[in-house]
């Protein structure tokens, strides 16, 4: 739709910034929202269909453009590889910079990457296709003085994206004590036969993971476009998980 952009998300994680899918247009809203390409260094890709990774060539051209040097380390199924060397092949001659590709392979969650404070995890969801959401965790130790007698408690916070998927029972289990996530909600529940033949969730599906999951919010996301209202998605959400929000372009939520 002309109004709606594809699946694209940063986090921002004290200045380190993560790019979650990369869809067609997501270089031309990186630039609407001021966000520095350059400070991109690693970008997470859920799943090959192109919804989700359509503008990936568009983003690593226009950083070599840019003169780019700093390496990029691309998180993705394993065919990815493939699209990658295609690219290579016939667009990579102005490419100086390293492109690393981590394949994902899991069945379970795994950590992918840590960084200071910072561990990123990845695990399978239930979609037509490979298909991984991500799970980002930041922990910091709290200052101890030699006055503190008790025990240092760690202050931590969590976000996680669950792409296109239909829920699955271990799902919520894997969300456990998440803060903030984002869950796809394609449907609303006079579609939910359609929404599983599509192995995707409704919006009311989703509210029941980020509830059993104890999250403190849930964004919405990854809306059919049958709906042109999408009030009707928020507030069957809301009816289970009160703190359900619509992802729009350019809304931001902090953790």
């Amino acid at each position: 739709m002309v109004d709606r952009f594809q699946s694209a998300h940063v986090v921002n994680l004290h200045g380190r910034l993560f790019l979650i899918d990369c869809g067609e247009g997501a270089q031309v809203l990186l630039k609407r929202y001021r966000i520095s390409k350059g400070r991109l260094d690693n970008i997470l890709i859920s799943h090959l269909h192109g919804d989700h990774v359509f503008g990936i060539f568009g983003i690593l051209s226009t950083m070599a453009l840019d003169g780019r040097t700093a390496p990029l380390f691309i998180y993705a199924p394993r065919d990815f590889g493939s699209l990658l060397r295609f690219f290579l092949s016939h667009f990579g001659e102005g490419v100086k910079y390293e492109i690393t590709h981590i394949p994902l392979n899991m069945k379970e969650p795994e950590e992918i990457a840590s960084f200071r404070h910072c561990r990123v995890y990845a695990f399978p969801l239930n979609h037509r296709i490979d298909c991984f959401g991500f799970r980002i965790v930041y922990e910091k130790m709290p200052r101890m003085t030699a006055s503190d007698s008790s025990e240092a408690v760690p202050y931590i916070k969590s976000f996680a994206y669950c792409s296109d998927t239909a829920v699955f029972p271990e799902e919520a289990e894997w969300l456990k004590g998440t803060d903030l996530i984002y869950h796809e909600a394609t449907f609303a529940d006079e579609h939910i036969d359609l929404a599983h033949r599509m192995y995707h969730s409704t919006a009311r599906e989703a509210a029941l993971v980020a509830l059993k999951a104890g999250a403190s919010k849930l964004v919405l996301g990854h809306f059919s476009s049958r709906y042109s209202d999408l009030s009707i998605l928020e507030n069957q959400a809301r009816e289970v998980f009160p703190e359900s929000y619509l992802a729009i372009e350019g809304a931001s939520f902090e953790v």
